[in-house]
């Protein structure tokens, strides 16, 4: 711990987390929130769930399961547990010693940082602040964050910030779907806010977590997580513009990054894609874009990624239009079907997924699109887009009804033979159908 004088206060709660006798409440219950409650839990502390949303609420007390990708297990063990309970009520967060905010940190109509979870959740946890109180942010966002705009908020109650409560910034590092790690295996960046609190913070993300990483400062750890995303973002729109060249060519991308990947150092295989899709990469490196206007720098790799990660869906459609025109068919009232809406694939989230935009501009292009995607029954309704289907099946049938049939998810459940040995035409943005032996339909890469 630090070499800087305790204060009672903190002397206490660092004995509550020392001895797992602290109540730890998590703000937002989603794809953060939740594995992050049963990580806790799991580690022995009484967990308090809290959502503004009534119906997630309603799941965690019945044990029914909302998250796919998480089981069905978990729900039903912290449903009976003792030591967790969920409300949508936010004064049960004075309860709580320890509060970690899981809230969506999205973008605004001009790519502006939309912190208004952040801010009110922020306000929500001042109204009920007592002494003894550690306040962590886990959402991503740019630098100065906790400080400049959250301890505000928490001082306005009348407390002493390092020596009646304390606050520090934790990135989440949640991947939806990911198999070879889990929450409480990926490393977990912790800064405080001043000494006293990153040491309290890091103390008890080390009773939660395998591994965690004390960092000098809030701005350092807020800094990281942007990194991590904006160095996915700007690699991500390099191999998408390589395989833009490589078209023209007549060269493979999928075939070159592979052999690129035989390298065993300096080069890290990313792959193209019919766009950005999750929380993460879309969003936060805009982020720094716009901070960084604040102090007169310009954000150029940023700034290209983006425009050229952002152009990938609508490029998609263009294909597919060219692929319909060799078929001497216009994409005016051709029946197309896209196969898979989740942002990656073995999960069901939608958040910012490129299918969104590829079937509205195919929609406004006159086209007849149907989607399948196991995992997703119906497309909800999102932040900028409102497209009311429903999922089809996978079968011979409709797959031989369509004019293309356009890959934009490759979930490994998706019996791809049925698609390559039915379609008459398909666009696969994914290289899906490397795998089939047999493929009948003829195929485009895009």
């Amino acid at each position: 711990m630090t070499t800087k004088q305790m204060t009672s206060v903190a002397a206490e709660l660092t004995s509550k987390i020392e001895n797992k006798t602290a109540c730890v409440g998590i703000v937002g219950m989603g794809y953060v929130g939740l594995p992050l409650a049963v990580a806790v839990f799991d580690a022995g502390y009484e967990v308090l769930g809290f959502d503004v949303d009534p119906n997630k609420i309603e799941c965690l007390n019945n044990g029914t399961p909302y998250l796919k990708h998480l089981g069905d297990d978990f729900s039903k063990e912290l449903a009976t547990a003792d030591r967790f309970s969920a409300t949508d009520n936010p004064e049960a967060l004075k309860d709580a010693d320890i509060i970690l905010l899981c809230v969506p940190t999205p973008l605004g109509a001009h790519n502006e940082p939309d912190l208004a979870y952040v801010l009110e959740s922020t306000k929500a946890v001042a109204h009920v602040l007592r002494k003894g109180q550690l306040v962590v942010l886990e959402s991503t966002t740019y630098p100065g964050t906790t400080r400049d705009e959250m301890l505000p908020i928490l001082e306005a109650s009348g407390l002493t910030h390092g020596e009646d409560f304390f606050v520090a910034y934790s990135p989440e590092r949640e991947d939806p779907g990911r198999k070879s790690e889990s929450t409480q295996t990926i490393p977990k960046l912790v800064g405080g806010l001043d000494e006293v609190s990153g040491d309290i913070a890091y103390l008890f993300y080390s009773s939660v977590i395998q591994s965690a990483h004390l960092v000098s400062s809030a701005e350092v750890a807020e800094s990281a997580k942007l990194l991590e995303n904006i160095y996915r973002s700007v690699n991500i729109a390099l191999v998408n513009e390589m395989k833009l060249i490589l078209e023209k060519l007549d060269v493979d991308i999928w075939e070159v990054v592979a052999a690129a990947a035989t390298k065993p150092f300096g080069f890290q295989a990313f792959y193209p894609g019919p766009g950005l899709g999750g929380h993460c990469i879309p969003i936060d490196p805009f982020y720094l874009t716009w901070k960084a206007k604040e102090v007169g720098m310009q954000t150029r790799f940023i700034e290209l990624a983006g425009e050229i990660n952002q152009k990938m869906p609508y490029i998609v459609v263009d294909r597919v239009a060219s692929a319909l025109n060799d078929d001497e068919k216009a994409i005016k009232g051709a029946k197309v079907l896209v196969v898979g809406i989740a942002y990656k694939p073995d999960v069901d989230d939608v958040r910012e997924t490129p299918a969104a935009e590829i079937i509205e501009d195919l929609c406004k292009r006159g086209a007849n699109v149907q989607y399948h995607d196991p995992q997703v029954a119906e497309f909800p309704e999102m932040r900028a887009h409102d497209i009311h289907l429903s999922s089809v099946p996978l079968t011979q049938e409709v797959v031989s009804a369509v004019d293309v049939v356009l890959i934009v998810t490759d979930h490994t459940e998706i019996d791809w033979d049925i698609i390559a040995l039915n379609a008459s035409l398909v666009v696969d943005t994914r290289n899906a159908l490397a795998g089939c032996n047999d493929i009948r339909a003829r195929l485009v890469k895009a």
